[in-house]
């Protein structure tokens, strides 16, 4: 199978190390418009890149969409036009959504959209504990500073600073489908929002949401670019139950109503970390919605999380102004 990595930055170059270690089999191709990025990834992968998708001269089954968000949908339309199975990374804005629905359904290929927590262990744990006889509430915090996503460079030039594509934005596309999947469909959601910070940055800094689901769950979600320290904290409860994750396959915690105790969850994965990333960044979750895609693209099988889905979560965060 011959796959085409579409941006070399750091995610593009994840993706062409996790696809290496998974399918060694298959060939990759890079494309990226920057030469230092072309050279550095044909260094560290071995593998041929090329500055566009016309200087390729080689039949293409899938291709990886790892740009920035807003150049997606062009991106996502001319593979899907060559006929091209299409894994993309975070659009978080819905542009050409019902365009490329119906341009993969015509060229009857897979169009797959990461939603990489989704995948997590942790998740699909906590989702397994949440009682659909009990009513739940929860807190959950997820925050760090803007300038210290991307150390190695200035916000301004990387796309978290941009207002359509902002840092709490992103926040809220990577956690909200989560939590519609394991508390419930996500009904209202409510946010108070402004600017703390002297950051350079048109958009509110934080924000602090109360949101519904159908079930009767509810919760407080607390998003920002503020926090000095880089957070993950979710507290959730019910009758009798407990749980707390600090956002790492080794902090979660439930109580035991025999014991009355909390008691510390081991999962089955070992996690697998990447030198240079937080310790919340596991490896194990991009690798499974990888395999994902191919299995789609190979068995049929239904995916786990679709474009109409991650319209209506768009939907919702721009309800909220973020």
């Amino acid at each position: 199978m011959n796959i085409v990595v579409i941006g070399l930055g750091s995610m593009g170059k994840r993706r062409i190390r996790l696809i290496k270690e998974l399918f060694p089999e298959y060939t990759i191709i890079g494309i990226d418009a920057r030469e230092d990025r072309r050279t550095e990834s044909e260094a560290l992968f071995s593998i041929s890149c090329f500055s566009s998708l016309d200087s390729l001269d080689i039949q293409v089954d899938c291709a990886f969409v790892c740009t920035s968000p807003l150049s997606h949908s062009a991106l996502i339309k001319d593979c899907l036009s060559r006929g091209w199975h299409v894994f993309t990374e975070l659009n978080l804005v819905y542009d050409g959504y019902d365009e490329n629905i119906l341009l993969a359904k015509e060229k009857e290929v897979t169009l797959f959209l990461s939603s990489t927590f989704l995948y997590r262990e942790e998740i699909q744990y906590i989702g397994s504990r949440i009682s659909s006889k009990k009513r739940w509430n929860y807190i959950y915090h997820i925050g760090q500073y803007l300038p210290d996503w991307h150390p190695w460079e200035t916000y301004k030039d990387f796309f978290i600073g941009d207002k359509r594509t902002n840092g709490c934005r992103e926040i809220l596309a990577i956690e909200l489908p989560w939590l519609n999947d394991s508390f419930g469909e996500i009904t209202s959601a409510h946010a108070a929002s402004d600017k703390m910070t002297d950051l350079d940055i048109d958009f509110h800094d934080n924000f602090l949401i109360k949101i519904d689901h159908k079930n009767g769950n509810k919760g407080i979600l607390v998003v920002d670019v503020v926090s000095p320290v880089a957070v993950r904290k979710l507290e959730a409860y019910a009758e009798n139950a407990y749980i707390s994750w600090d956002g790492t396959p080794d902090h979660i915690h439930e109580y035991d109503p025999v014991t009355k105790e909390l008691v510390n969850v081991t999962l089955k994965e070992a996690a697998e970390h990447k030198d240079g990333y937080r310790a919340f960044i596991v490896e194990n979750a991009y690798k499974n919605e990888i395999r994902q895609f191919f299995d789609i693209v190979l068995n049929h099988v239904p995916a786990r999380y679709t474009f109409e889905q991650d319209k209506k979560i768009l939907e919702i965060i721009d309800s909220l102004g973020a």
